[in-house]
């Protein structure tokens, strides 16, 4: 049996027992502490933090994520790193309402109860958890591939008010191994199995400040998560819903949407097309990336709260953007998946 050691948080006074064959982050899911965390994988430097003290070792990570320099300096991803001897290690993120507050991680089997595309590439799949599945809008969980050890990450687009019954936006990849489940291989009533729920990227119950949801592809799902959250809880704060698409073919669910922006305070939809803005049928629709709408349309965001889901290149040109608009970091959230165990392929 693998050796166990002490792991220290700091600021926060949080301790925990991690074996040295287990990652940090998973150990600390394990044990209820809910580390800031996004890809898992070591690709995108949400849960970077910094070892004051103790030994360390990194599996293989995106040296994007963590240079050289900043390895030899002593930060770590936690995601990735074994510790080897009891640590100290300063968390440089974190939430203290989630640190101990968090939903646990559980891992639920799920029937299959629909498969039905709504634009050329993305599906709606709809499963019925054996047990009630908690989570909080934003949030998303692995999915099993069937026959394997592998998994794909998606979001959650209900809400709580259905806790047996979850639905995922996904989108399609040629040759993806999830993807071609979803063109004949997977059925109705076949088992599926769900491990979750991660991301921080979660609405905060409590906070005033505006809603800026800004999403693209299948990152409609934790939008349409959060936005039925907010009409369920008759939430008064203002939401805005910027959506980029290449062409109005691409977008889905518009009666959806404008059903729940009805009962939103102040709500708008902006269909963002980065292609041709034609064969709108009336919707309010803006032509170009969704990025260059929000801010041509957005001149206090540092005034708001950002949600962001999409494809790497968009939350990317969005913290850009953020950044630049003087968004504080903690009116900012987003779950970036970029590692292939997390794409959706």
């Amino acid at each position: 049996m693998a050796d166990k050691h002490r792991i220290q948080f700091e600021p926060v006074g949080i301790e925990m027992e991690v074996g040295e064959e287990e990652k940090i982050l998973d150990a600390a899911f394990r044990q209820g502490i809910h580390l800031m965390h996004g890809c898992r994988e070591g690709q995108c430097s949400a849960c970077k933090s910094y070892l004051l003290e103790g030994d360390i070792q990194m599996e293989r990570y995106s040296t994007f994520a963590c240079n050289d320099a900043e390895v030899a300096e002593g930060y770590v991803l936690l995601c990735k790193a074994h510790a080897f001897s009891d640590c100290t290690i300063e968390l440089l993120n974190y939430d203290e309402e989630e640190l101990l507050g968090g939903i646990p991680i559980q891992t639920v089997d799920a029937e299959v109860l629909a498969i039905e595309p709504v634009t050329r590439d993305i599906v709606s799949l709809r499963l019925k958890t054996a047990t009630p599945f908690e989570f909080r809008p934003g949030q998303y969980v692995d999915i099993t591939i069937p026959g394997t050890d592998d998994h794909r990450s998606f979001s959650m687009a209900t809400t709580q008010s259905t806790p047996d019954e979850i639905e995922f936006l996904i989108k399609k990849y040629p040759g993806g191994r999830f993807s071609a489940l979803l063109d004949g291989e997977l059925a109705v009533g076949d088992q599926l199995s769900l491990t979750g729920p991660y991301g921080s990227s979660t609405l905060k119950d409590g906070h005033v400040l505006p809603v800026v949801c800004v999403a693209g592809g299948a990152g409609m799902a934790p939008i349409l998560s959060i936005l039925r959250h907010l009409k369920e809880t008759g939430s008064t704060r203002p939401v805005r819903f910027y959506y980029g698409a290449r062409t109005a073919a691409d977008l889905f669910y518009l009666d959806a949407i404008a059903e729940l922006g009805a009962d939103l305070t102040g709500f708008e939809f902006i269909a963002c097309l980065s292609e041709s803005a034609q064969d709108s049928d009336g919707l309010q629709v803006e032509e170009g990336n969704v990025t260059e709408i929000v801010e041509r349309r957005e001149a206090e965001l540092h005034r708001s709260e950002v949600y962001l889901c999409g494809p790497p290149p968009m939350v990317d040109a969005a913290l850009t953007l953020l950044e630049a608009s003087n968004v504080p970091k903690d009116q900012v959230f987003y779950d970036k998946f970029t590692s292939p165990a997390t794409d959706g392929a």
